[in-house]
């Protein structure tokens, strides 16, 4: 598909309109000199761990259990983020010691 220079700056143009409007939208409707709904602050609470949870299994998802090595790259990659993430609660240290971990675990002991 072929674009003409018109249809890729209108292009270029409804894109970042669009994140600005996502960027901004929140500060206009929920300012900070005023509460935010009970609704809004419950969701803010709650929805970050919902959201890990849901990636969790969606990553988990098709680990076959009864092949060979059995989910055990998955499960102690897993187990080490869960470790990490109590000890030091940083969710960047979590994520990158399991995916390191994981990512050591298929190519050089279970290749």
């Amino acid at each position: 598909m072929y674009l003409t220079p018109v249809q890729t700056l209108m292009m270029i143009l409804a894109v970042a309109a669009g994140t600005q409007l996502t960027r901004w939208l929140p500060f206009l409707l929920f300012p900070e000199h005023r509460q935010p709904p009970r609704t809004v602050t419950y969701l803010g609470r709650v929805l970050p761990a919902a959201m890990m949870g849901l990636l969790v299994v969606y990553c988990l998802r098709n680990v076959p259990l009864w092949a060979a090595p059995h989910a055990l790259p998955e499960a102690l990659a897993l187990a080490l983020v869960a470790v990490l993430h109590r000890w030091k609660g940083s969710v960047l240290l979590s994520i990158a010691g399991g995916t390191a971990l994981y990512m050591f675990l298929i190519q050089a002991v279970f290749a």
